[in-house]
C-alpha cells in the first residue's frame, strides 16, 4: 500500500472502516444477521460491508435492501432468471428487477431475513452477487452478440469470465482485491461497434490488428527471397475512464496492445497497481485516472509492466472500431445458419416477476434457455430457430417489450432514481417514459435519439454518453426549488466516441417538455405532426 493507506491519521472513514474489518468477512454473518434484523445490525456492516456481498442498504426504503448481481458478459440463463423472479416475487409490489446500464441485474425489495435462503438458491444455479459494491470491480462488460455476430472479431464471453473467476475466486470472494481505493470498471470490446462504451470504463480492450513480420519466401521468379507480414489480433488498451460527481473523464490510451491470452494478467496487474498506489486520502481522487495524473502515463504503465513481469507491446496504430453503434433491437441472423437473435425492448430496464417468468419461458421455448443484457437496459433472446421465428414474434408479451419501439423509445436510458435510490435528486425512470410517449406523439423522427436520464450527478444513468443528456438537479421556479435538470449534449458512442458537456443548468422538469421538443427540432431533424400543430393552434 501506499504511505496514505498505511497511516490511520490520514485515511477517511470508508479506509477506516475497511481497516477495522474487511468487507468480505460479512460473508460469514448473513446467518446472523437474518436473525438480528436490520434495524439491530451494526451500522457500519448494514450499511456498508454488505455491499461487498452486493446488499445495499437504501435509506428511502428501510428495511427493503437492493441486491446487485454479477452477470459477466451480461449474460444469464432462463433457470438463473426464474430463480430471481421467485426472489422478488416474494415481495409483492415493492419487488422488482433493473437492468443496468453495465450488463446487469438489481434486484428490489429484498428483506434481510430472507437472505440465508436467496444465496442459497444463488448458489443452486451458478449465480454470485458476490464483490458487486463499493471498492470493488463492478460487473465486466462484453459484447452481447459474443458468439452470434458473424462480423464480430472476438468472442469475449470467455475472456470475461476468466476476469470474473480471478477476481472473485470464482464466486466464492477473493481478499486479494476486496480494498480497492474506489470502485473499478472493466469492458472488453469484441466487435466493430464498441457495443461495451469502452471509453468509460477505468480498463478497457479494444479489437486491434498488429502486423508483424513473417517468414520470408521466395520471390515469384526464384530470386531473392521476400518477406512476408501477417496480421496478428489483439487489443489495444484504454485506462482511466470514469465518471463521479467530482470529474469525469474519458479512457486514454496507454499505448499498449496485448493478445488475448495476455488480457487476465493485465487486468490483475492493473488492479495491483492501483490498489496498492491508488489515492486513499481524498475519496473524491480516488479513481484510477487520478493516479494516471499524479505519476503520469509513463510510470503508470511501466509499474504496470512490473506486476506482468514483461514489456508491454506498443499500441496498434488503429484500433477496429470503425462501425456505428448498435442497439440491438430486433431481428437479426446469427452466424450459426437458421438461427436469429432477437432483441426486445425492456422500458427503461424496469422488470417485475411476471415479466422475468414470461422472457425466461421464452427463452426456453423457442431459444437455447439463454438471454443476454445490454448496456441500453435490454434483452436479447438468441438461438431462435427460422421455423419458428414467426410463431415466436407473435407472443403476446412482445406488445409490452417491443422489437420495433420508436425512435425515442428504443434509446432511452434511465438510472433508478429518487423513488428507490438516496442520491437521486429526481425521480427518473416514470418521469421518463412518459415525457417520451409525450414527445413521440408530438414529433416524427427519421433516426433514434438516444437520451438518458440520471438523478444526481454520479452519472448512473451516463448522460455523458446521451445525444441528450438529463442530470438531476434542484431548479428555481417563482422563488421556489423544483426537480430540474442540467442539460448535456454531444455523446457520442461508436465510433469516435466522446463525452458530451453540459449546455444549460437548471431545467424545472415541469418546462422540459418544450425544450426538448425544440432541440429535437433544432438539432435532431424531427418535424411537428400534423395533429400536433392543430392541437397547438387550438389551445
Amino acid at each position: 500500500m501506499t504511505d496514505t493507506a498505511t497511516t490511520t491519521t490520514s485515511l477517511n472513514k470508508f479506509e477506516k472502516f475497511k481497516a477495522e474489518k474487511d468487507g468480505l468477512a460479512v460473508k460469514t454473518e448473513i446467518e446472523k444477521f437474518a436473525s438480528l434484523g436490520w434495524e439491530a445490525m451494526d451500522a457500519t456492516d448494514r450499511e456498508h460491508r454488505l455491499k461487498w456481498v452486493g446488499v445495499f442498504f437504501r435509506p428511502v426504503t428501510p428495511g427493503k435492501f437492493m441486491m446487485r448481481m454479477r452477470l459477466p458478459n451480461g449474460i444469464i440463463t432462463s433457470q438463473q432468471l426464474r430463480v430471481l423472479a421467485e426472489v422478488v416475487q416474494r415481495y409483492g409490489d415493492d419487488g422488482n428487477a433493473d437492468i443496468t446500464t453495465r450488463q446487469n441485474l438489481q434486484l428490489r425489495g429484498i428483506r434481510i431475513e430472507d437472505l440465508p435462503d436467496i444465496f442459497n438458491r444463488f448458489h443452486a444455479v451458478g449465480l454470485t452477487s458476490v464483490q458487486s459494491g463499493m471498492d470493488n470491480v463492478r460487473n465486466i462488460t462484453g459484447d452481447p452478440v459474443a458468439g452470434l455476430d458473424a462480423d464480430e472479431l472476438f468472442d469475449t464471453r470467455e475472456l470475461v469470465q476468466q476476469i470474473q473467476d480471478m477476481l472473485t475466486n470464482k464466486g466464492e470472494g477473493n481478499a486479494e482485491f476486496t480494498n480497492l481505493p474506489r470502485k473499478f470498471n472493466i469492458a472488453i470490446a469484441g466487435g466493430r461497434d464498441n457495443s461495451v462504451h469502452a471509453e468509460i470504463n477505468d480498463l478497457a480492450f479494444v479489437p486491434a490488428f498488429r502486423e508483424e513480420m513473417g517468414r520470408w519466401e521466395d520471390g515469384e521468379t526464384g530470386g531473392n527471397p521476400v518477406p512476408t507480414t501477417q496480421k496478428i489480433f489483439g487489443f489495444n488498451i484504454l485506462v482511466g475512464g470514469f465518471f463521479s460527481a467530482k470529474r469525469c473523464e474519458a479512457a486514454i490510451p496507454l499505448n499498449a496492445w496485448v493478445t488475448p491470452t495476455d488480457v487476465v494478467a493485465v487486468c490483475r496487474a492493473v488492479l495491483e497497481v492501483y490498489r496498492d498506489h491508488g489515492l486513499r486520502g481524498n475519496r473524491q481522487k480516488a479513481r484510477l485516472m487520478w493516479l494516471i495524473d499524479e505519476w503520469g502515463l509513463e510510470k503508470f504503465r511501466a509499474e504496470v509492466e512490473k506486476r506482468l513481469g514483461k514489456t508491454l507491446s506498443p499500441a496498434a496504430p488503429k484500433d477496429e472500431i470503425d462501425w456505428e453503434k448498435r442497439d440491438h433491437i430486433g431481428v437479426y441472423k446469427q452466424k450459426q445458419s437458421g438461427l436469429n437473435y432477437v432483441g426486445i425492448h425492456i422500458p427503461v430496464g424496469r422488470l417485475y416477476a411476471e415479466d422475468m417468468f414470461a422472457i425466461a419461458r421464452l427463452a426456453e421455448v423457442y431459444g437455447s434457455g439463454e438471454i443476454r443484457i445490454t448496456v441500453e437496459q435490454n434483452l436479447i433472446i438468441p438461438h431462435v430457430p427460422d421455423s419458428r421465428l414467426a410463431t415466436f414474434l407473435s407472443e403476446p408479451l412482445l406488445e409490452k417489450f417491443a422489437i420495433d419501439p420508436g425512435l425515442l423509445t428504443r434509446s432511452l436510458v434511465s438510472c433508478t432514481g429518487a423513488q428507490f435510490c438516496n442520491f437521486a435528486l429526481i425521480e427518473t425512470k416514470n418521469r421518463a417514459q412518459e415525457m417520451i410517449k409525450a414527445l413521440e406523439a408530438e414529433l416524427i423522427l427519421t433516426h433514434p435519439v438516444r437520451i438518458h436520464w440520471t438523478g444526481c450527478p454520479n452519472s448512473c444513468g451516463q448522460p455523458q454518453v446521451a445525444d441528450i443528456g438529463l442530470m438531476g438537479t434542484k431548479a428555481r421556479k417563482n422563488g421556489k426549488a423544483v426537480d430540474g435538470v442540467d442539460i448535456y449534449m454531444g455523446g457520442k458512442v461508436g465510433k469516435d466516441a466522446q463525452l458530451g458537456t453540459c449546455v444549460t443548468k437548471g431545467v424545472p422538469c415541469e418546462d422540459l417538455q418544450p425544450v426538448l421538443r425544440n432541440l429535437l427540432i433544432e438539432h435532431f431533424q424531427a418535424q411537428p405532426r400534423p395533429e400536433a400543430l392543430v392541437s397547438t393552434a387550438v389551445s
